[in-house]
């Protein structure tokens, strides 16, 4: 039988890798598909990821604590435990790189949108290497969503 910690592990991996999928593969699309307000649809999406990012801070910092207290030292060599880390680490560079710059970079550009100014290649760029990272992170999910259903 499980313990409360590996059912609340469960949860934080459904949590994480869910808004993951939910935001950048459903919510945010139909974003852009729908909103003809490019700039608009851009900030709304900026405050989604936000948010997944803050979830997936959570959920890993979680995971990783209930997964060192189950085995110990022994958990840095648990396949769960190691891409559990690097989704974190990409999370916190969302968190502490990506989503402050490219902030930083739509402040700079106003009173026009960033993509209509000389900010314009630096966002993109930034923009494509973070959707590469958030692609990865979602790979690394379903690697958890099912190495964790077989624990």
């Amino acid at each position: 039988m499980k313990d409360i910690g590996q059912h609340l592990a469960s949860l934080a991996i459904t949590a994480w890798v869910g808004s993951l999928w939910a935001i950048s593969y459903i919510a945010a699309p139909i974003l852009f598909y729908r909103q003809p307000d490019r700039q608009l649809a851009g900030n709304l999406a900026g405050h989604m990821f936000s948010a997944m990012n803050d979830i997936g801070l959570v959920c890993g910092v979680y995971l990783l604590t209930y997964l060192f207290w189950r085995f110990g030292r022994a958990a840095s060599r648990q396949p769960i435990f190691r891409v559990s880390a690097l989704m974190l680490l990409i999370t916190m560079a969302m968190l502490l790189y990506f989503e402050p710059t490219m902030n930083a970079l739509k402040a700079d550009a106003l009173p026009l949108d960033v993509m209509h100014s000389n900010l314009a290649a630096r966002f993109r760029m930034l923009h494509g290497i973070s959707q590469m990272l958030a692609l990865i992170e979602s790979l690394l999910g379903v690697f958890l969503a099912i190495r964790n259903r077989a624990s």
